[in-house]
């Protein structure tokens, strides 16, 4: 199978599994991306216009929570599309900009959530510097380099991809992620290398990154007042656990790719729906419920929905 042949392949080999419930799998899955879309502009909108919200640390929760807009917007019209067509088809140019997309926001969550555990890291450790070091100039660069540079990265391995001919047309899943790699003859050496690369510099570096500036908070709180310990607790204990959803999630992509052949496909189909449904619904609960400061203003907003709702 030529690549300039823009020949479609199927993206849903597990449409027949679903087919007579298509309509209500449909409602449900449209339902679900309307609720992620609401739940992460609501907090977004919050935080823009708040002033006492102008701060580092809600930035970068605005930007994660875009972040899971754009996610969710890459996955979901195709995968609705998808559900109500007798046939699931898509052009490869189309499955690598979603593998694109797809990897670039992966990446891009792993560097602002290193960027968020910087500015915890010098608001409990160096308070009387805070305002020296996180600067707007700083925000401004660590949002550009969160974004560009897993750009960078990921466009170089689907430049490549698209490069690479095609001996498969069949996509054993419901969105183009590493499967892209199934449909190739044979693996480059510079996708593989530069996947090692992306792999480091996007995931590895960072996490290590992360864990040693909570390492470091958590020492200093400890050894610091009750106050201090409490503040550590409540703005830091939000970050750690959408941290451990991104990396429960970067684990199940990466172990995917390597026992696709042994995995069950009923089982990769419900792993893979949580991580479509799961992750980009857990954020916005997460730091709408946890986030004292975000909590209290959508309270205030709900309430005053309920009060124009009545009256």
């Amino acid at each position: 199978m030529d690549k300039e042949l823009n020949v479609t392949f199927l993206t849903l080999d597990w449409y027949t599994e679903i087919n007579k419930y298509r309509y209500i799998f449909f409602f449900i899955m449209f339902t679900l991306y309307i609720l992620i879309i609401c739940t992460n502009s609501t907090i977004v909108y919050l935080i823009w216009i708040h002033k006492n919200l102008h701060e580092p640390m809600y930035i970068f929760i605005a930007a994660l929570l875009l972040n899971s807009v754009l996610y969710s917007t890459t996955i979901y019209p195709k995968l609705l599309i998808d559900v109500l067509s007798d046939k699931q088809v898509t052009i490869y140019s189309a499955c690598l900009f979603q593998f694109f997309m797809f990897y670039t926001l992966g990446g891009s969550e792993f560097f602002l959530l290193a960027a968020m555990a910087y500015d915890r890291y010098v608001a409990i450790c160096k308070p009387l510097q805070y305002h020296i070091i996180m600067r707007k100039t700083t925000v401004s660069i660590s949002l550009i380099i969160a974004w560009l540079v897993p750009a960078c990265h990921i466009a170089v391995l689907a430049i490549a991809s698209a490069e690479a001919k095609l001996c498969d047309s069949n996509i054993k899943g419901i969105f183009c992620n590493n499967a892209v790699y199934t449909l190739q003859c044979q693996r480059s050496r510079l996708i593989i290398i530069f996947g090692v690369i992306a792999l480091l510099d996007l995931v590895i570096l960072p996490m290590l990154f992360i864990v040693f500036t909570y390492t470091t908070i958590f020492i200093v709180s400890y050894q610091s007042c009750k106050e201090i310990r409490k503040k550590a607790a409540e703005t830091c204990l939000p970050h750690l656990l959408v941290l451990i959803s991104a990396c429960l999630f970067f684990v199940y992509d990466v172990s995917i790719a390597r026992v696709e052949a042994d995995f069950p496909k009923t089982a990769r189909i419900v792993m893979t729906l949580q991580i479509v449904l799961y992750h980009p619904l857990f954020n916005p609960f997460v730091y709408g419920l946890k986030m004292k400061e975000i909590s209290k203003h959508l309270k205030g907003l709900l309430c005053q929905g309920k009060n124009n709702f009545l009256y």
